[in-house]
């Protein structure tokens, strides 16, 4: 697998496999999945605790940890993530029209 080749959809399928496996649906409820993808989010972010880069093999595990997390509660909760990605992009484009942000951080309702 690599990220030219592999859709959303077969990462999903691979993710919900592994889960079946091993008899682990039960505790996959979105609640318990959107928890996991909060504390592996953490964990991503503790490499970068009091220093300006991670490791890249434990960056890219706590990477693959927080994608592998949410990836499981889309499948779970039936969500197309690719499309829910592109509506948010364009509502992203309607709160952050390009030509008033450009090279500003500020939050949309300081516009």
């Amino acid at each position: 697998m690599n990220d030219p080749s592999t859709t959303l959809a077969q990462i999903k399928a691979r993710i919900a496999e592994f889960a079946r496996e091993r008899d682990w649906e039960r505790y996959h409820t979105p609640k318990n999945l959107a928890c996991a993808v909060s504390a592996e989010a953490g964990e991503l972010l503790e490499l970068f605790l009091w220093q300006e880069e991670a490791q890249r093999e434990r960056l890219e595990e706590e990477a693959a940890d927080v994608a592998i997390c949410l990836l499981n509660l889309c499948h779970v909760a039936g969500i197309d993530l690719a499309a829910a990605i592109e509506r948010k992009i364009t509502l992203n484009a309607e709160k952050y029209p390009a030509d008033k942000v450009r090279g500003s951080a500020r939050k949309y309702t300081e516009y």
